[in-house]
């Protein structure tokens, strides 16, 4: 069985809307693009890192456009060979336009659909896409999560957990990463599962509400 490895570009206020341009998602949104005044070398590297072993792509509806629109055309650099080269699977209730090569609609069963691409592929990456993810969340149709989490809060747009999250636990895969503009990389897994609950004043825990006066 392969991998479902979303990546997520989000803010404090976890806002994952349009992170890439004013044009990516811009109905009621005044931020598109909020990302790209925070990129560096160091965050670069760690995207470029976390493609390793790709060997298809499941886009959202809208996310496909964008890079139907752009990635054929683009002949030179790791991205553009890789993505012209796997397979693209499209989530979408509607009629996209497939012309790019290796380029498929997944049907209405999503859920299926997802189980049946993972027994297809062995690193399957979810890009964008953030009404997709959130179904994925929900479902918990994942295995692993990349999470850049920058250091600006816009009050406004499409949050990462929108859309009926789950309780969910998640496994820290290894220590965070901070990049030199602050933004800060977490890899989790997904865990076994629901989050467990405790009483900071049981007996056996040895605190009281006068340890934190």
């Amino acid at each position: 069985m392969g991998l479902i490895h979303i990546e997520l570009f989000a803010t404090l206020d976890l806002v994952g809307q349009a992170p890439g341009g004013p044009d990516e998602d811009p109905v009621g949104f005044p931020f598109g693009g909020w990302q790209v005044p925070l990129l560096s070398e160091v965050t670069g590297a760690q995207i470029g890192a976390a493609y390793e072993g790709t060997d298809a792509l499941l886009l959202g509806r809208r996310t496909y456009d964008i890079f139907a629109a752009y990635w054929p055309h683009q002949k030179d650099g790791e991205f553009a060979e890789l993505f012209n080269r796997v397979p693209k699977y499209v989530a979408s209730r509607a009629t996209p336009d497939l012309r790019w090569a290796g380029s498929t609609q997944l049907g209405p069963d999503l859920a299926g659909a997802v189980r049946e691409i993972r027994d297809r592929h062995r690193h399957v990456k979810v890009v964008g896409s953030l009404n997709l993810v959130q179904t994925l969340l929900r479902e918990k149709l994942f295995d692993r999560l990349d999470l850049w989490v920058h250091p600006i809060v816009l009050g406004v747009g499409k949050k990462v957990f929108d859309g009926g999250a789950v309780p969910t636990n998640l496994a820290l895969l290894e220590p965070p990463v901070a990049g030199p503009q602050g933004t800060v990389y977490l890899r989790y897994g997904l865990g076994d599962g629901t989050p467990r609950t405790g009483d900071m004043n049981a007996p056996d825990r040895g605190l009281g509400n006068d340890d934190f006066r």
